[in-house]
């Protein structure tokens, strides 16, 4: 059901992404202001993910899920009504809690998480990613006919998308709501206090054996191998800098095809080889991130980055190929880091204590964004798009010293708790 759910979610999940900054371009009448609309998606996706998480630690994945697609299943409307009667004063809130959806869609990989086994953990999170693939990736190719549609009912053809996510996050909603059983982190937690009562320990295996990852054989699915609060901050800030390099340069690529002589059609395709590249390839990266290693696979994202924003920053302004390809790239870099890191924070969290730090994990994640994605308008205004890839391009190295680092273990024991001292 989860898989289901995020097929439906990733329609919704790029309708802000492909036409936000060009809606808001043309409420605004300000290219300097197209990032703003990212901006606040991001800012309402810190707000989601943090009420999203305590939810989860509280309730479960599923009422926590199901109350954030609903949420962003209204912002969607709100979006709407906003672009149908022309205030920018309902736009601003309404992208808010739309945003608040995108932070849904994202969080759910931990639901894929909860019940794995930490040697099987990253291909568990790349399944619900790759999920999303297929609504991701059609969403954006929708942009004409959902703007037909929205013209037919009076409508801007930029919200058109926007109604589509709308119908997107709700039908998510039902589905998560009413399908979702057992709940995953609920079981992942009864799971780990029958193992600790029956005096079997969690997190007793015996390591990946790669790079100092922290890994078991699995001895009960759902049962981490706390690694520390330094494990949560690696993995926090591969996720935190490689979304940031993403979401700025991803941002204002619409925009420049477009002050190019490109159609919002080349642009949406664009667009939909960017997020394809964002998904499809988890199973391999689940894989790579399982059998060589979290923090390898995380290293592996910078100089992909690097890669995506030299190429944007030279390709000629009237080829949409070349800027495809380094889309392409950009999305696999993401790829490699989300994924990675999501493993690395996971596997340092026990069950009890996943929701509210996961949360707090991915607020960090959509307060980067915004602010990646307020900068990304102003320096396109002044620099051009070129110096913005580039300097996207070489703040992603940054990755290569954090998640290079890696400190001493102290023996592996297990206490009671199935906490290691």
């Amino acid at each position: 059901m989860l898989v289901l759910a995020q097929i439906m979610s990733g329609a919704g999940l790029t309708a802000g992404i492909t036409v936000g900054a060009l809606l808001a371009e043309e409420m605004l009448g300000s290219t300097g202001l197209a990032g703003v609309p990212s901006a606040l998606f991001t800012a309402g996706a810190a707000l989601g993910a943090f009420g999203i998480g305590r939810l989860c630690a509280r309730w479960g994945r599923r009422p926590g899920l199901a109350l954030g697609y609903a949420t962003g299943a209204l912002g969607s409307v709100g979006v709407v009504v906003a672009a149908a009667t022309g205030s920018v004063a309902l736009l601003f809130p309404a992208l808010v809690v739309y945003g608040m959806g995108t932070a849904t869609g994202l969080m759910a990989r931990y639901a894929g998480a909860d019940l794995a086994s930490p040697a099987r953990r990253g291909r568990a999170v790349s399944a619900v990613l790759f999920a999303t693939t297929l609504g991701a990736v059609v969403g954006p190719m929708l942009v004409t006919p959902a703007g037909e549609v929205a013209h037919a009912c009076g409508v801007p053809r930029l919200a058109g998308p926007f109604l589509l996510a709308a119908a997107a996050f709700a039908a998510t909603s039902v589905v998560l709501a009413c399908l979702l059983r057992p709940d995953p982190l609920r079981l992942a937690r009864a799971l780990a206090a029958r193992d600790a009562g029956a005096g079997t320990g969690t997190g007793t295996g015996t390591g990946t054996g790669v790079e100092g990852d922290a890994g078991t054989d699995g001895s009960r699915a759902g049962a981490a191998a706390p690694a520390g609060r330094h494990d949560v901050a690696v993995g926090t800030t591969v996720i935190i800098l490689t979304q940031v390099v993403m979401i700025g340069i991803m941002t204002m690529a619409p925009v420049h095809m477009l002050a190019h002589g490109h159609t919002a059609q080349a642009a949406g395709l664009v667009i939909s080889l960017h997020v394809a590249a964002m998904f499809l390839p988890s199973p391999l990266t689940g894989l790579l991130v399982d059998r060589v290693g979290r923090r390898w696979v995380a290293r592996a994202s910078g100089p992909l980055l690097l890669a995506a924003g030299v190429l944007a920053a030279l390709s000629p302004a009237g080829s949409a190929p070349a800027l495809g390809v380094a889309l392409v790239l950009l999305g696999l870099g993401w790829n490699f880091g989300l994924i990675s890191g999501t493993a690395i924070v996971t596997d340092a969290l026990a069950p009890d204590r996943r929701g509210t730090a996961q949360g707090l994990v991915d607020v960090g994640l959509a307060v980067a964004g915004a602010v990646g994605s307020l900068a990304s308008g102003l320096v396109v205004a002044r620099d051009g798009y070129p110096a913005l890839a580039l300097a996207g391009g070489l703040a992603a190295l940054l990755v290569l010293p954090v998640a290079g680092r890696f400190p001493r273990r102290a023996p592996r024991t297990a206490g009671p708790t199935g906490r290691h001292g």
